[in-house]
């Protein structure tokens, strides 16, 4: 074991089981920009296996109930599942305060299944400190990774910036067709989906609401156009044309070159909030031009610009 306590390489990540997993975790969480952490990324960066599906929308819509249902369904496909759960924060701990692996109780005894949560503590976007060295980690051990944002409204947007696939959820009769169309989270998600479709006139009104709303937008017509659905997870109704959907889209990605792109961009954008987190705006200015040539990896290039940057 050396100075900063990491032996395992992706190998053997991959390898390891959730014990293996969970201690790279933890080992990202306490250092970060350790030359062992950042190669440890840089090598499972460059590996990508997972689709990476991310489930936002307002807190008590049924993300977790849908995230349940998801998990079962893929898993009898017999693929493998990664899940990233950010919950809201213990004001006292600072630690996740609802838990998931409570609600996901298949994680326990599947060894197919790992579910990490997260404390979003003071961030605003839905996301955690740790989401996007897990999702990339997670995204070269499983068949598929799913993000749970923590469920703020407005300000989730930031699950564009980890996921190949944005799923924003609405529940019947609460108003969330109407923060749809107000917040601008109109042009973030890639499926708009109708949880508790079992409530009949009021989940027919939440479709026709979110139709609506996507009518006035306007999509160029080489872009992915936006699926609306409804889906009773509990009943696993409609789960199957979900999962459909989402292997639909991931396929368009890939056909039209647009999944290397998309997480092109995203490594830039990692890039630049760490810079900024780590050493402020004026070490933001200090690294200068922050873009990265095809396929090179955001945590060689940050390894790089630490040493500079703490001059």
């Amino acid at each position: 074991m050396n100075a900063s306590g990491i032996t395992l390489s992706l190998e053997e990540v991959a390898a390891g089981g959730k014990a293996a997993l969970a201690r790279a975790l933890a080992q990202l969480e306490r250092r970060p920009d350790a030359a062992e952490s950042l190669s440890l990324l840089s090598d499972a960066y460059a590996a990508p296996r997972a689709h990476v599906i991310g489930l936002t929308g307002p807190p008590g819509v049924g993300k977790s109930t849908l995230m349940g249902a998801l998990i079962e369904a893929l898993r009898a496909d017999g693929r493998t599942v990664g899940v990233i759960a950010v919950d809201p924060s213990s004001t006292r701990s600072g630690g996740a305060l609802l838990g998931d692996r409570v609600r996901l109780s298949r994680e326990t005894v599947d060894e197919g299944v790992f579910v990490r949560s997260m404390a979003a503590r003071d961030r605003l976007g839905g996301l955690a400190d740790l989401t996007i060295a897990a999702m990339v980690l997670m995204r070269a051990v499983f068949d598929v990774v799913l993000i749970e944002t923590v469920g703020v409204g407005q300000s989730e947007t930031d699950v564009a910036s980890v996921a190949d696939t944005v799923v924003f959820c609405v529940q019947p009769g609460s108003g969330d067709s109407l923060q749809f169309m107000k917040a601008g989270i109109v042009e973030i998600p890639h499926i708009a989906l109708v949880t508790k479709a079992d409530m009949g006139k009021a989940a027919q009104r939440a479709l026709a609401d979110l139709k609506g709303a996507l009518s006035l937008t306007e999509q160029p017509k080489e872009q992915w156009k936006v699926a609306v659905m409804s889906i009773a997870a509990a009943e696993r109704r409609g789960l199957d044309d979900f999962i459909e959907t989402l292997d639909r889209h991931l396929a368009w990605l890939r056909e039209t070159g647009g999944l290397a792109a998309v997480r092109h961009s995203q490594a830039e954008l990692w890039l630049r909030a760490a810079v900024r987190d780590r050493f402020g705006r004026e070490g933001l200015r200090k690294a200068g031009t922050l873009k990265l040539p095809a396929a090179a990896s955001p945590f060689d290039r940050m390894g790089e610009l630490i040493p500079d940057l703490m001059k």
